[in-house]
């Protein structure tokens, strides 16, 4: 039985440098990204500046994982320092860090549930099944611009999960501070005329990033109807190295199920408490060794794309108990699984 010590605990939860080191690694990485994109253009080697854009994509995706972090407080040790780096990469994404910290904290409050406002619609029984389909389509072609929205109807809405006065003002500063800088940016832009840069450094990366984030999120969620953070979470431990280089680069997110279960744990953490995956009544048919195989699994609940035990009878509720029900349009099939400690 998977039972960490409570100090083993303790210290896997303690924030340190590592994560702030590896921000700026990836920060470098998409900078270089940027420059050889930069260049192709200027060479007009127009298939080199698009492999350049799909490698800016890959590590502003990476800089999600990072705000992410942030979000989490646990980016870097100083307070101070992790606000300022997450409000930053928020001004990028169109999307405040108070406003995120906020939001995403009912996904992992009441994963899976109608109260998930992270998952909406999906987790809406309410919903029809167009309103749904529409949504992810939506989604995985313009994830950034619909992730923004999602969240900025969240606070602004009547109905709002966000009550603090202080957390509201904070967000509103947030936001004062991301149409400044946009506001900046395309000043310069006009007085430049840089708009071809805008477009190939920016938008397009920007629009695929946002595509690979819905993606991963669909992969980690989308039609599974257990009752705990396994069941609800794929989980994806790569067995191979060019898996465990994404899953790096990626801030070790594919550990989903461990996220949710200890979700202030830094990402360095995560791979020490896989063991947590199989503790929750057997739910080890969410842990796969790749992100094909998870994808696979995940590909034909988008016919009909729902999340959550609430979706299923009563009485398969009830029977459910802490298991996981994968939910398939095309019936069972066994998902691979990897051996996990």
């Amino acid at each position: 039985m998977f039972d960490p010590s409570k100090e083993l605990l303790i210290e896997a939860h303690r924030p340190n440098w590592t994560t702030f080191r590896l921000w700026l690694l990836f920060t470098g990485c998409l900078f270089a990204a940027e420059v050889l994109t930069y260049w192709s253009l200027t060479q007009e080697r127009y298939w080199l500046a698009a492999l350049g854009v799909l490698l800016a994509a890959h590590f502003m995706h990476s800089q999600l994982m990072a705000f992410h972090e942030a979000a989490h407080g646990v980016l870097c040790p100083p307070r101070w320092l992790n606000e300022t780096v997450g409000i930053i990469i928020g001004n990028f994404h169109l999307n405040g860090l108070s406003l995120f910290r906020n939001v995403h904290s009912t996904h992992h409050a009441y994963l899976g549930t109608e109260k998930d406002e992270q998952l909406w619609p999906f987790v809406d029984t309410k919903t029809p099944r167009w309103l749904r389909c529409g949504a992810a389509a939506g989604e995985l072609c313009f994830g950034m611009f619909y992730d923004a929205t999602l969240f900025w109807t969240a606070f602004a809405r009547n109905s709002s999960p966000i009550h603090s006065a202080s957390a509201r003002r904070r967000i509103r500063l947030e936001l004062a501070s991301m149409i400044a800088f946009w506001g900046a940016m395309l000043a310069v832009t006009v007085w430049l005329g840089t708009w071809n840069l805008l477009l190939w450094l920016y938008v397009l990366p920007a629009l695929v990033t946002g595509s690979m984030y819905a993606l991963r999120k669909y992969i980690e969620h989308m039609g599974l109807m257990g009752t705990t953070p396994a069941g609800l979470s794929r989980s994806v431990v790569h067995v191979d190295p060019l898996g465990k280089l994404y899953t790096f680069t990626m801030f070790n997110i594919g550990y989903h199920g461990v996220h949710h279960a200890y979700a202030a744990m830094p990402q360095h953490s995560l791979p020490k408490f896989t063991g947590v995956l199989t503790e929750e009544g057997g739910e080890s048919e969410t842990v796969y060794p790749n992100y094909r195989r998870a994808f696979i699994d995940m590909l034909p609940s988008l016919a009909d794309p729902r999340i959550g035990s609430q979706w299923l009878p009563q009485d398969a509720r009830s029977e459910s108990g802490h298991s996981a029900v994968s939910a398939r349009s095309a019936g069972e099939r066994d998902a691979t699984t990897v051996t996990i400690g």
